[in-house]
């Protein structure tokens, strides 16, 4: 999002779960548009609320897994803001190669540009 539209919009991303760390395949595919994420950390709903963020300054949260969905649903009985589903393919356990697996991530993360585009109009920024 911030590599299309800058910074004039606050994001965060968020998880269902917290503990995992983020995915190789993920950093390697976000790497080759020049979004880093090495450093990135996978955090909940609830460890946002928990590190001060305020959940009901947020206008739109996207959901890209059923399970994140329900959860962003859940939030909208304390607080005011639209949630978005976005079927997006989950890459996890596809492919038997390296290369193979790369594909499949490659395929996810261009749908969610896909997506974004739909939803918020072309990048003001080259992605």
């Amino acid at each position: 999002m911030k590599k299309f539209y800058g910074m004039d919009v606050y994001v965060q991303s968020a998880g269902v779960k917290s503990e995992m760390e983020i995915d190789g395949f993920t950093v390697a595919v976000c790497q080759e548009m020049g979004v880093e994420l090495e450093r990135h950390r996978v955090r909940s709903f609830d460890e946002m609320a928990q590190w001060g963020d305020d959940l009901s300054s947020f206008d739109l949260v996207i959901a890209l897994s059923p399970a994140s969905q329900r959860q962003a649903l859940e939030l909208t009985r304390l607080f005011h803001l639209e949630v978005e589903y976005w079927p997006i393919l989950d890459p996890t356990g596809l492919g038997e190669t390296r290369e193979a697996k790369l594909t499949a991530y490659r395929q996810a993360r261009d749908q969610i540009i896909e997506r974004l585009i739909g939803r918020f109009g072309q990048p003001i920024k080259a992605p």
